[in-house]
């Protein structure tokens, strides 16, 4: 069973104590805090380009198809050159990096400070601990060409959809945002489709979210791009080990 966080917790989680809530004087050491956090993680994750971010389930252990699914993906596409960027978690956050390691990539981890779940993965070539959750939201964007999105809970929806969001309000280019997993997200897509039906989204928004189902499929539209959209915007350029 989940364990229900406290109230405490559940403010810590945010970066907020209960004392914060009452009073406005802690505001200017609080807006500190943040802006260091940012100068530190920007300093952290400065030369991680050419990267992708890799969203999904701290749930899902070494011996699911998910896991190994994730594993290789992440393999064959550190091996075409980029760099990865998890959570830095267990799960697949951990079956990213490792195959990131394995394919000679960067494997990199923003993780968060958590009363429970995230603990750091040992696949990590580099970690940056974040307090704040939008300053891990920002890293994984900042430094990103590409979002993988694999199956996931609460967290990696709300990555996702951040992703989304951000490539649709035009803030950030028109990268790939690829869902793998097949069957886990069938009723995403009904659900979209209905959306799209109803004029809630419009035809660009519903090509947005691109259903994968191999690692092929994954490079082919990562190499595209890369050389397209992310040579236009002079990202660095892919080395394949």
């Amino acid at each position: 069973m989940t364990k229900r966080l406290s109230e405490r917790d559940a403010l810590a989680m945010i970066g907020f104590g209960r004392h914060d809530l009452a009073s406005e004087r802690d505001e200017p050491e609080r807006i500190e805090r943040i802006t260091r956090e940012l100068r530190n993680g920007f300093r952290a994750l400065q030369d991680v380009e050419p990267a992708v971010s890799v969203f999904g389930s701290a749930r899902l252990a070494e011996d699911t198809p998910e896991y190994r699914a994730t594993r290789e993906v992440c393999r064959r596409i550190a091996r075409a050159g980029y760099n990865v960027i998890t959570g830095g978690g267990p799960g697949l956050m951990e079956a990213a990096n490792r195959g990131a390691r394995e394919g000679g990539g960067l494997s990199v981890g923003v993780n968060i400070q958590l009363p429970m779940e995230q603990q750091p993965n040992p696949y990590l070539d580099r970690r940056f601990e974040c307090r704040y959750f939008f300053v891990r939201k920002l890293l994984f964007v900042r430094y990103a060409c590409a979002f993988l999105i694999f199956p996931g809970g609460f967290g990696t929806f709300d990555e996702a959809f951040e992703a989304l969001t951000l490539v649709q309000t035009h803030k950030i280019p028109n990268f790939p945002v690829l869902f793998f997993g097949g069957d886990f997200w069938r009723d995403l897509e009904r659900q979209l489709d209905r959306m799209h039906a109803r004029g809630i989204i419009d035809d660009e928004d519903r090509r947005m979210v691109q259903m994968i189902d191999d690692a092929d499929q994954a490079l082919e539209i990562l190499l595209g791009c890369h050389q397209g959209l992310c040579a236009e915007l002079g990202r660095p350029p892919l080395s394949p080990r």
